[in-house]
């Protein structure tokens, strides 16, 4: 059964899970995971890993993302984007002058407090789990980092875009919501697209659309290996080979640095690690 990599652009009013369950179905591959989860309203960059390549999963999650996300002033809500139940609506009367100088207190290193609606554990139970039964419990800040943040255009005086660089654990509809609070009078997410992910860009992906109407969707699948072709590559001879295929390092005299390892026959082995001459394996991704 191939494995790969595919770049879904996930459509609106689905979950990341309903993406998972499709095409664990469609491929007939039950080693399918994604990395990052993507709110169901929101649309954009979701990659998939089918088969052996589940095991860069761990890898992808932790990589920036990009955004381009609608702010709304003048509205709050209880899940911070436009889904939720209106806490507060209030009048609003700021320029572009005034928000984009705003941006400069959420760039760089900042904590974050995780929404109630989210997935994120307290005490045993999912804070969206306590939310629901109209609940709220306390939240420690989170550290995140925004590397970019940028105000693209307004669509009218309550209406914004922003483009966001960010790491892995930032909520955007908790990006708005306090930017919001900043500002004056409130704010929440109306709209979210995700640009970029582990990588990937929105021009690499392709709609659920596309893979269903196609009788091979494994046309779709990138090589594992594309992940990781930051790295440089080595190329190992058929013993070499054998001993990385039962677990053991080997001898490599090769500088220092993290490779994509490649047997005599071009197949991707292992992403490893060599230091002092003799290699280890970080994750292997070659069929048991």
């Amino acid at each position: 059964m191939p494995s790969g990599i595919i770049v879904i652009d996930k459509p609106a009013d689905w979950t990341s899970h309903d993406v998972v369950a499709k095409l664990r179905g469609y491929f007939k591959e039950r080693r399918i995971g994604h990395s990052g989860t993507l709110d169901p309203m929101a649309t954009g960059v979701l990659p998939v890993f089918v088969g052996r390549a589940t095991r860069a999963v761990e890898f992808a999650a932790e990589g920036k993302k990009e955004y381009i996300a609608g702010l709304r002033l003048g509205l709050v809500t209880d899940t911070q984007d436009i889904t939720g139940k209106t806490i507060q609506r209030s009048p609003v009367d700021l320029s572009w002058f005034h928000l984009e100088s705003t941006l400069s207190a959420f760039r760089g290193d900042i904590l974050q407090i995780p929404p109630m609606y989210s997935a994120i554990k307290k005490h045993g139970k999912k804070l969206y789990e306590i939310a629901r039964s109209g609940k709220e419990v306390e939240r420690e800040p989170r550290p995140i980092t925004i590397y970019e943040l940028e105000l693209l255009d307004q669509l009218s005086p309550t209406d914004f875009f922003l483009r966001i660089v960010c790491s892995k654990g930032t909520y955007i509809r908790t990006l708005c919501h306090d930017l919001g609070a900043m500002l004056g009078p409130g704010g929440c997410l109306f709209s979210l697209r995700r640009t970029k992910a582990a990588g990937f860009t929105q021009e690499e992906s392709v709609t659920m659309e596309q893979i269903l109407a196609s009788s091979n969707p494994f046309q779709f699948l990138l090589p594992i290996d594309s992940y990781f072709s930051n790295y440089p590559c080595l190329t190992v001879d058929t013993l070499a080979e054998q001993k990385i295929r039962n677990g053991m390092q080997i001898s490599f005299p090769s500088p220092n640095g993290t490779y994509r390892v490649y047997g005599e026959n071009q197949a991707f082995l292992i992403l490893g690690r060599v230091e002092e001459n003799v290699m280890t394996t970080i994750k292997s991704f070659f069929e048991v």
